[in-house]
């Protein structure tokens, strides 16, 4: 036993004594001396480089909790949201420095199939996605995922107002119906109100007799924007497009049934009640909903 701690304090007196020429040296460059130095490396962690490892491991496991899909912006909105004091620009040189990098969306590809024989219809949002209070202005669009089986079509219903999804239907296929039990089910949650704006673009299903008549029978205003212009539904391609970018495009779906269920439970349980979004202040949906309501009680 002796021998062997005899060899392990003649190791680190090797290793001491090839640092010194070193240390020496960088000591003489810089002008301090070697005590200095050995002091300075051997001091306790400081309280900002404590506080800086504990903004690391929060920032780390909100990036894990929201699946890689927050950039610093909405990470920092999640820190300051649970009471921590921090800047976004040391948010984000903690995450370049920890490589955390959010995953990016691919390009976008388009499903309208426009009716050239439909009736001229106006644009009444001419691409103002805002609304004072919810149930009177709402977007819709058809998307696509894919399955082992083949496409499941979904269609979908955003409040301008909270960003939230008020109606939404899934199907293997893309005819009227499909939209028509999209609102059926926002009708349900009694999420619009009389004279609604009905946004869209001007596809086929938007544009055919049958929905243009369930909005009559239901009182809602019917809106297109133009052909070809993206942007004139800028809002319900932004909802797809976070979909498919932090929750599809990473997902197998070996059946429709299994993309339904997961998709669903994405707008309700993490969409609606916990995405945060620049948009509304970095609240979540729900939360914005829930303050109206709770305004118009109190008034």
């Amino acid at each position: 036993m002796t021998e062997k701690f005899e060899f392990i304090d003649a190791e680190r007196a090797a290793a001491e004594a090839a640092e010194l020429p070193t240390v020496a040296r960088m000591c003489a460059l810089l002008d301090v001396s070697k005590s200095g130095f050995y002091e300075w490396r051997h001091r306790p962690v400081s309280a900002a480089q404590r506080r800086r490892e504990l903004l690391a491991d929060k920032i780390g496991a909100l990036f894990e909790a929201f699946d890689a899909t927050y950039g610093y912006r909405r990470i920092h909105a999640e820190l300051v949201r649970a009471g921590e004091q921090v800047g976004p620009e040391l948010v984000r040189k903690l995450m370049r420095e920890m490589g955390l990098i959010p995953v990016q969306p691919r390009p976008f590809r388009t499903t309208t199939e426009p009716d050239p024989h439909a009736p001229d219809t106006v644009d009444l949002v001419k691409r103002d996605f805002t609304a004072q209070r919810p149930g009177t202005k709402v977007v819709s669009d058809i998307t696509y995922i894919r399955t082992w089986q083949g496409w499941l079509y979904l269609a979908s219903l955003i409040d301008c107002a909270t960003r939230e999804v008020i109606g939404y239907a899934m199907a293997d296929h893309m005819r009227t119906e499909l939209v028509l039990d999209a609102v059926d089910m926002a009708m349900r949650n009694r999420g619009l109100q009389p004279d609604c704006i009905m946004h869209s673009d001007r596809g086929t299903q938007y544009t055919s007799t049958e929905y243009r008549e369930k909005l009559v029978e239901l009182g809602l205003r019917h809106s297109v924007g133009r052909t070809g212009q993206c942007w004139d539904n800028a809002l319900a391609e932004s909802f797809f497009a976070s979909l498919k970018n932090e929750r599809v495009h990473h997902t197998v779906y070996p059946t429709r049934k299994k993309a339904e269920a997961d998709i669903a439970k994405w707008i309700e349980l993490f969409y609606n009640h916990r995405r945060i979004h620049s948009a509304l202040g970095y609240r979540t949906p729900h939360e914005v909903r829930t303050e109206y309501l709770n305004s118009q009680l109190a008034a």
